[in-house]
C-alpha cells in the first residue's frame, strides 16, 4: 500500500511515493519513487501540464509493482486561521484554498491544480492536506501581531502566519536531535535558527522546536529576497507608485509577487542562473546576490536577540 505526496510549489512539482511503516511513519528508506518537475512556467509551461506528467509516472510504476495507491497528501501553503491540523479535503477545503489564494497568489491556486488534478487522475482516493501555516500556530501573540488598527485583524484576519511550516517543523526537529545527541542539550531548550532558501524564502526561529517567529507574514511575500518576490518593501511604496507612475495596487502586488526578487535586480529569478552571471562579471547580479545575503545577515542576527543565543542554523532547499 503506497502513499502519494505531492508539492506542488511556485515554480516546481516535487512528489514522492511511500510505503507507510507500521507505525504509520515514513522516512527516506521507505520511498518508492520521487520526482521532481522545475522551472514551470518556463521549460513546462504550467502546473497542470507538470501534474499531468507525475500522474502518468505514478500510474506506470503502480501498474508494474501491483500497489494499491491508498491515500495522496497534498503540501497546501495557507489555510489561515481556519487549519492548524491536517484535514481530509472536501469540497469545502478545496473551496477555502481558493478563497486564500488572494493571501498567497503564487502557491494556492498551483495546490487547487494539484489537488483537482489528483482527483481526475485518481479517483475514489482519499487526499488530505497539510497547512504551511500551521506550524507557525504556536507563535506568541507579540510576535504575530502588527501595529495596525486591531479590528483589521479581527474582520480581515490582517496579522502574520508564517510559511514553509512543514520544512520548518522538518528541519528544526532534525536539527534538535542532532543537537541532543552531539551536544546534549534538551530538544526543549533548543534555540534553532532555520532558513529555507529556495525560489521562495523564509527564516524560522525556533525555541524548544516550536516556532516563536517567522520572515513571513500575512502572505509569503514577506521577509527575505526571494526568486521573483520582493521580501519586505515599505509599504507606502503603493501609495508612491500610484502617484507617481499611475500603478494600481493590483499592478504593484503582481509585480512584487513575480517581477521582482532576484529576477527583478538582475533579470533571471534562479540563483543557479544568478551564479553563472557573476562568474561572467556581471555587476547587476552581484549587486542583487549582496542584497539577497544582507537580508538573510539581518534576519538571522534578530533572531539571535530574540533567542537569546542560537545552539545551530541548519540551511535547506536548493539554495540552502
Amino acid at each position: 500500500m503506497s502513499v502519494l505526496v505531492v508539492n506542488c510549489g511556485s515554480s516546481s512539482v516535487k512528489y514522492q511515493l511511500i510505503e507507510p511503516g507500521r507505525d504509520g511513519q515514513a522516512d527516506e528508506t521507505d520511498s518508492e519513487l520521487k520526482g521532481l518537475i522545475e522551472r514551470i512556467g518556463t521549460d513546462i509551461p504550467d502546473h497542470k501540464t507538470a501534474m499531468a506528467e507525475v500522474a502518468k509516472t505514478v500510474q506506470a510504476h503502480l501498474a508494474k509493482t501491483g500497489d494499491a495507491l491508498i491515500a495522496i497528501g497534498h503540501r497546501v501553503v495557507h489555510g489561515g486561521a481556519e487549519y492548524s491540523e491536517p484535514p481530509v479535503i472536501t469540497p469545502d477545503v478545496i473551496e477555502t484554498i481558493d478563497r486564500l489564494s488572494v493571501l498567497a497568489p503564487l502557491h494556492n491556486p498551483a495546490n487547487a491544480i494539484g489537488i483537482r488534478a489528483a482527483a481526475e487522475s485518481f479517483p475514489g482516493r482519499p487526499q488530505v492536506a497539510v497547512f504551511d501555516t500551521a506550524f507557525h500556530a504556536t507563535l506568541p501573540e507579540a510576535h504575530r501581531t502588527y501595529a495596525v488598527p486591531v479590528e483589521w485583524e479581527e474582520q480581515y484576519g490582517v496579522r502574520r502566519y508564517g510559511f514553509h511550516g512543514t520544512s520548518h517543523q522538518f528541519v528544526s526537529r532534525r536539527c534538535a536531535e542532532w543537537l541532543k545527541t552531539e551536544r546534549g542539550i534538551e530538544p526543549d531548550d533548543s534555540r534553532i535558527i532555520v532558513l529555507h532558501l529556495g525560489n521562495g524564502a523564509s527564516a524560522c526561529a525556533g525555541l524548544g522546536r516550536k516556532s516563536i517567529d517567522t520572515s513571513m507574514g500575512l502572505t509569503p511575500l514577506a521577509g527575505l529576497v526571494m526568486g521573483t518576490r520582493s521580501g519586505d518593501v515599505d509599504p507606502a511604496i503603493f501609495s508612491h507608485l500610484g502617484r507617481v507612475a499611475g500603478l494600481s495596487v493590483e499592478e504593484v502586488e503582481t509585480a512584487l509577487n513575480r517581477d521582482s526578487g532576484m529576477l527583478g535586480l538582475c533579470g533571471v529569478g534562479d540563483m543557479r542562473a544568478v551564479e553563472e552571471l557573476i562568474q561572467s562579471g556581471d555587476e547587476a547580479a552581484k549587486l542583487a546576490m549582496d542584497v539577497y545575503v544582507h537580508r538573510i545577515r539581518s534576519t538571522v542576527g534578530a533572531y539571535i536577540a530574540t533567542l537569546g543565543g542560537s545552539d545551530a542554523s541548519a540551511f535547506t532547499v536548493g539554495i540552502g
